[in-house]
């Protein structure tokens, strides 16, 4: 039976631009909220004002060319992929192009090209706008950037799942690699939207938290007083290979990716199914595709974005699927809602929590819902001896994804 293997990761987020930096950021439960300071917020007199930004912007990485011909998105796209693909200690001649494969995600793609390019056409008319406009908006612009970077000819490809998008790339990945697909694939997510055409349609539907005056304590998942998330920005990316390819190679592993699980809920375009009947199916899912058992799993990474609703389904099935046993944490207290970029970069602090042995703290979890009967992480991390956990993702249009991670 072919196992899948994590042997690289990469990522630039809210909290540092590396997973070093990430890693430490939540375990030190260091927020990566901040308040806006871009003129449109006070030109159209936004109600939400604070948002989760990169910490290191790209042209720290990426030369005058690249920042030109590509959306923000897929610049972070490829500088995760590059961190990962060099994490795994990888080299040109390491893997057939024909056996590589990417699978990158997102939620919203070019929303920045997109709106700067509308822009340009009022105000310049035709030569407003740039010949690299169709490549930056499209949504398959992140995979298809780290495709051509890696010569991935063994297939690149982009789901589209709201703000699981970047776990199901990752899903899809493994089961690329299980399916005789590929022997190595770059997997993960990237969003960059804090615009204000987005900003405005989440703050029409009243999902994010308006706490201007706190942005610190602004996003806090399975608290009493949580009140919506906060909109952020990043990447993450895995490096996958077929276990024996790696092995072959002595390629220094992080863990297994045991299992997947993915479902849809068919309930509504963005509520959660309120008895949590396609969260807890992928949940099982992921358990049974990775041969585990329910009781093997001591920690969940929860999707948990910091809305009253969300939170609340997803604690009680969390409950119903595995008890009170798993210890808990929420990252998107720090973090900030990464949406397509959320799965890939929570599915890489799920691998570290089981290699180090340590569960990251729920950021602003003062006073836990009561409802929530859960062992939920709180002010400082805790050491668990951990054989496998799993990360979940939802998104807007029902979609549920799982990950099972497992030591080796």
């Amino acid at each position: 039976m072919t196992e899948v293997v994590v042997t690289g990761l990469g990522a630039t987020t809210p909290l540092g631009g590396d997973v070093a930096a990430t890693w430490a950021g939540l375990l030190d439960a260091r927020t990566g909220v901040s308040e806006l300071s871009a003129d449109w917020v006070d030109e159209h007199r936004f109600p939400v004002r604070i948002a989760a930004q990169l910490a290191v912007e790209p042209d720290r990485d990426l030369d005058f060319v690249e920042l030109k011909r590509m959306d923000r998105c897929e610049q972070l796209a490829l500088i995760a992929a590059r961190q990962a693909w060099r994490d795994a200690g990888l080299a040109e001649d390491s893997v057939e192009p024909a056996r590589r494969g990417v699978v990158v995600g997102t939620g919203i793609g070019g929303a920045l090209t997109l709106v700067a390019q509308h822009d340009g056409i009022r105000t310049r008319g035709l030569r407003g706008v740039s010949p690299q406009t169709i490549p930056m908006i499209m949504p398959n612009g992140p995979a298809a950037m780290v495709g051509l970077e890696f010569r991935a000819r063994a297939g690149v490809h982009a789901p589209m799942s709201a703000c699981a998008s970047g776990a199901e790339a990752i899903a899809w990945a493994w089961r690329m690699i299980k399916a005789g697909e590929a022997d190595v694939v770059l997997a993960g997510g990237a969003d960059a939207c804090i615009t204000p055409a987005i900003m405005a349609g989440f703050v029409r539907a009243r999902s994010m938290s308006s706490r201007n005056a706190s942005p610190d304590a602004a996003s806090r998942p399975f608290d009493a007083g949580r009140d919506g998330f906060v909109l952020g920005e990043g990447a993450g990316v895995v490096v996958l290979e077929r276990a024996e390819f790696a092995a072959a190679r002595r390629a220094r592993v992080y863990g297994r990716l045991a299992g997947a699980g993915m479902s849809n809920d068919a309930h509504h375009i963005t509520a959660p199914d309120p008895d949590g009947i396609g969260q807890a199916s992928a949940m099982t899912a992921a358990v049974r595709t990775g041969g585990l058992a329910v009781s093997d799993i001591g920690h969940v990474n929860a999707h948990a974005t910091s809305t009253p609703l969300g939170d609340l389904v997803e604690s009680a099935t969390i409950r119903h699927v595995f008890g009170d046993r798993p210890v808990v944490t929420a990252p998107k207290g720090v973090l900030g809602h990464l949406l397509g970029a959320s799965g890939a970069v929570e599915a890489i602090a799920t691998l570290l929590s089981i290699k180090d042995g340590l569960v990251p703290p729920t950021a602003n979890l003062d006073s836990l819902d009561k409802r929530i009967e859960l062992d939920v992480v709180a002010k400082a991390p805790r050491k668990v001896a951990l054989t496998a956990a799993i990360s979940n993702s939802f998104g807007f249009g029902g979609h549920n994804v799982t990950l099972a991670f497992s030591a080796l």
